[in-house]
């Protein structure tokens, strides 16, 4: 009864049953990554969360789906987020 792991991404839609993964950041995509992060925050997740696959950039070269630079600014991207996520929930506190 518990999530151990959470493989976090922001997706663009493009139709029915199709999408495109996209940049961590939400205007990059569809989904909120703020809304997604405060979710996991709210219920208590104590697990491992980690950016889910990496487009290849910035003339990076390696196997499709794991750039290293993508999933890198995407993990300090999700970082960045829960810490703004903890703060504000210690405000709210005082």
């Amino acid at each position: 009864n518990k999530i151990a792991c959470a493989h976090v991404r922001n997706v663009k839609y493009l139709g029915y049953r199709k999408f495109r993964e996209s940049a961590h950041f939400s205007p990059d995509g569809d989904l909120d990554m703020f809304e997604i992060m405060k979710a996991f925050y709210d219920t208590g997740f104590n697990g491992y969360i980690r950016p889910d696959h990496g487009r290849m950039i910035w003339d990076e070269e390696g196997r499709p789906g794991y750039g290293l630079y993508d999933r890198a600014l995407g993990l300090e991207y999700l970082t960045g987020l829960w810490e703004a996520i903890e703060k504000m929930d210690k405000l709210a506190k005082i």
